[in-house]
């Protein structure tokens, strides 16, 4: 993690389940840490967890994750549905942190495109840095989120080549000036 946290601005998570892996994280050089699941209980959401987390590190330096499917906020690795949307916590989550990172679960890895609408209507809610992810598969589909101030996490189609970095370096360009 040193390593590429001393060559990249890197967020990183998964488990980040209490406030020593976050802390650890951090001091590897991570620029913030993604917090998903460890934000809910049973009840809904894990307050006691979330207060010392941002005592700890600071709001500035948590990610919180809404990785949603069939329009509820997933967690346990996308197994375990909870009760409550991504617009039903945003606002309530933001004194915990700065950004969200948003996976539209339902089409993560498909190719297939992404929901703009969804990310729209979660860009409205915030005025938190908003990370999408899920489907996102077409220069297209990264021109229309960046037009909306939403910042895009991409794989599927880097990785089967769908997008190639070179055409995604050149809208960077772009879009920096």
């Amino acid at each position: 993690m040193e390593y590429l946290a001393e060559r990249a601005c890197i967020r990183a998570g998964g488990g980040v389940r209490d406030v020593g892996r976050a802390l650890e994280l951090l001091a590897q050089g991570v620029y913030r840490v993604i917090v998903g699941t460890a934000a809910f209980s049973p009840s809904g959401l894990n307050t006691p967890f979330l207060e010392e987390l941002a005592r700890a590190v600071g709001p500035e330096r948590v990610t919180l994750a809404l990785d949603s499917k069939a329009g509820r906020i997933v967690v346990k690795g996308w197994q375990e549905a909870t009760r409550y949307t991504a617009l039903d916590m945003v606002a309530r989550l933001e004194p915990f942190c700065s950004s969200f990172l948003c996976t539209y679960v339902d089409k993560e890895g498909m190719m297939q495109g992404t929901d703009l609408e969804w990310f729209k209507s979660l860009r409205a809610a915030t005025g938190h840095e908003v990370i999408a992810a899920g489907g996102i598969t077409t220069l297209s589909d990264i021109k229309a989120l960046t037009a909306m101030n939403i910042h895009c996490a991409i794989g599927m189609s880097i990785y089967t080549g769908r997008l190639n970095l070179a055409d995604l370096r050149g809208l960077n360009q772009v879009m920096a000036r």
